[in-house]
């Protein structure tokens, strides 16, 4: 395990202990929106904008992926392009997209959704609000850099965001985006064991929470997605997956 992810790891951990309900939820979201409530809120009738998948209609489930992109990272691009699944990455600046800035435009250039994990995976909440200002720009502008475009989307932390961070994210033309299931594999390297926690928690408009960072969260990808396509499972990113609607700025979203 790298030095980041054995820090990532302890860090994560210790969010767990401290807050019950950010297996599922994150800490201190406030009201959130879900899936089909944002598809809701779309004008009737309207298209969905992604070619075949309408949400309306298919069982969907987005994969996500914070605080990449690692050394593992393009065996998990390999595997997703075989497997023809988009992702949404979250990606985190210090020590990762700084480090592997051609991960970041290969993600882009397969159809994958590039987003913001911050730049140093402070917790948001604590801190002052020129600091997060300075945590979620800095990742904007990098990634615009790499991508040409700038990131609509970001997830805060451990989940952990308040009225401060749902203003400046408004601010900065954010929406946040929380999940509805996890391996919690910052806690395990048994790929067979991150596969059966996604198993079990999965559902319609679900949203999976993993790592790309830790040795044993990769290999668990294809079976996870074998196993979901068995079920009738769909897999789209985030955006499609609120689709025709759309994610707005300074609102949470999670199942």
């Amino acid at each position: 395990m790298t030095k980041t992810g054995a820090r990532f790891r302890a860090g994560a951990a210790l969010a767990g202990a401290m807050c019950l309900t950010l297996a599922l939820t994150g800490c201190g979201q406030g009201e959130t929106t879900a899936p089909s409530t944002a598809r809701t809120y779309a004008a009737a009738g309207a298209p969905a904008p992604f070619g075949a998948v309408d949400c309306r209609e298919a069982k969907c489930i987005a994969l996500t992926f914070d605080a990449g992109p690692s050394e593992y990272s393009a065996r998990l691009l390999d595997i997703l392009k075989e497997k023809q699944v988009p992702a949404t990455f979250f990606l985190l600046g210090a020590r990762h997209l700084e480090k592997y800035p051609e991960l970041v435009q290969r993600m882009d250039a397969e159809g994958h959704e590039v987003a913001s994990h911050t730049w140093s995976h402070p917790i948001l909440t604590r801190i002052p609000p020129e600091r997060i200002r300075e945590e979620l720009g800095r990742t904007n502008e990098a990634i615009e850099r790499l991508t040409g475009r700038k990131p609509t989307l970001m997830r805060p932390p451990q989940g952990r965001t308040n009225a401060t961070v749902h203003e400046i994210c408004g601010e900065l033309g954010l929406a946040e985006v929380l999940w509805s299931v996890t391996a919690k594999d910052y806690t395990t390297n048994d790929s067979a064991l991150i596969t059966q926690r996604v198993l079990a928690q999965s559902s319609r408009d679900g949203i999976i929470l993993l790592h790309d960072i830790y040795p044993g969260t990769v290999p668990a990808v294809p079976g996870i997605i074998d196993a979901l396509k068995e079920r009738g499972y769909v897999f789209v990113t985030v955006p499609q997956l609120l689709a025709p609607g759309k994610a707005e700025p300074g609102k949470v979203y999670r199942p």
